[in-house]
C-alpha cells in the first residue's frame, strides 16, 4: 500500500511515501506535515488513513528537513515549502492511475498555511484543506494565542541577524526538560510531548531550526492571496480547544465562495495529529470533502 518516492523541488530531491488504495481512486491527495515534522507522523496516519477510503495520497519531507535534500539542515523557508507542494501536485499528476484534475492538498499545522498559499497560485489545486491550520509568521510574529509582545519577535530577528555574524547556526524548537515545557504553558507541553516523547518522537523530525529560517518565517504571509482560491473549495477544521484555531478562524474570513470552518469538539491542536477519537471525525470530514464537495 505504501511505496518509497523521490521527486524534484526546485532542484532539490524530495522524499516521499506514496499510498495507493485498494481499487479504482476517487482522487489524489498531497498532505504537508506539520512545522518540525517529518512524513512519518501526523502527515503520514492521514495519508495512510485518507488511502484507506479510497485516495492516492502522498507525503513527504519538506527541503532541508528529513530524508530530503538541502543544505543547511533544518532551515524552514516558506517560500520553499510553497514550493515543495507544488512539485508533489506535479509528481502525483504524472502518475499512472492519477487524474491530474481531481487533485487536491491537505496540510497540517503550519502546512495549512502552506497549502492555503500554494491553492491561491496553482489552480491545479482543485480543492484545498487545513487541519489545525497555522501561518507560521504569525504565530513567530503574533504567537500560537495571538496575543504576544511584539518585543519577542524584534529579538529574534536581532539575533538572526546577529548569528549571521558570529556561526551560531540554529536554535530550539523545544524545551530541554519536561518542567521547562509546562512552564510554556499547555501549547508548549503539547508540542514537546509530540516531538520529544514516545507517543510520536522521530529521529529525523526537527528539534531546531536555522536562525537564517526566521527572516525568511516573519516575512511571510499565508492569507495574504487567499482570495484567489475561489471558486475552488476550502476546508477548515480546527480543534475547539486549540490555542492556534484564531488562524483558522481568520483564514475563514479571508476566504470567498465555497468555504467551510469545521469544528472538533475537546480537540486542541496537537490533539489532531495522533489522537484517535479526534483524528477520526476529521479524516471522516476530509474523506467527505475531497470526494465528493470538491468534484474530485
Amino acid at each position: 500500500m505504501r511505496s518509497d518516492v523521490v521527486f524534484p523541488s526546485a532542484g532539490l530531491k524530495l522524499a516521499g511515501h506514496l499510498y495507493r488504495p485498494d481499487g479504482v481512486p476517487q482522487g489524489a491527495i498531497v498532505v504537508g506535515h506539520p512545522g518540525g515534522g517529518v512524513k512519518e507522523q501526523a502527515a503520514g496516519l492521514y495519508a495512510r488513513r485518507l488511502a484507506e477510503r479510497g485516495f492516492v495520497t502522498l507525503t513527504f519531507d519538506a527541503a532541508y528537513q528529513g530524508e530530503s535534500e538541502g543544505e543547511p539542515r533544518g532551515l524552514e523557508d516558506p517560500g520553499q515549502r510553497v514550493e515543495d507542494l507544488k512539485a508533489a501536485v506535479s509528481f502525483l499528476g504524472s502518475l499512472d492511475g492519477v487524474d491530474p484534475d481531481r487533485i487536491g492538498v491537505l496540510g497540517i499545522c503550519a502546512s495549512g498555511g502552506y497549502a492555503l498559499a500554494a491553492a491561491a497560485t496553482d489552480p491545479r489545486i482543485r480543492a484545498v484543506a487545513t487541519v489545525s491550520a497555522v501561518d507560521i509568521s504569525r504565530q513567530f510574529r503574533l504567537g500560537a494565542d495571538g496575543g504576544q509582545d511584539p518585543a519577542v519577535v524584534r529579538g529574534l530577528l536581532a539575533a538572526a541577524a546577529e548569528a549571521r555574524g558570529t556561526g551560531v547556526e540554529r536554535f530550539p524548537l523545544f524545551p530541554a526538560t519536561e518542567e521547562e515545557a509546562r512552564a510554556g504553558g499547555p501549547h508548549v507541553h503539547e508540542g514537546w510531548e509530540y516531538y520529544c516523547t514516545p507517543r510520536a518522537r522521530h529521529p529525523r523530525s526537527a528539534k531546531s531550526l536555522t536562525w537564517s529560517s526566521v527572516d525568511r518565517i516573519a516575512g511571510f504571509d499565508a492569507f495574504s492571496s487567499l482570495g484567489l482560491v475561489a471558486p475552488r473549495p476550502v476546508l477548515l477544521i480546527a480543534g475547539r480547544a486549540a490555542v492556534t484555531s484564531w488562524m483558522s478562524v481568520e483564514a475563514y474570513q479571508k476566504a470567498y465562495g465555497d468555504k467551510e470552518l469545521v469544528w472538533v469538539e475537546g480537540a486542541s491542536h496537537v490533539d489532531l495529529y495522533d489522537r484517535d477519537e479526534y483524528v477520526t471525525p476529521a479524516v471522516e470530514k476530509l474523506s467527505g470533502f475531497f470526494g465528493a464537495r470538491s468534484g474530485m
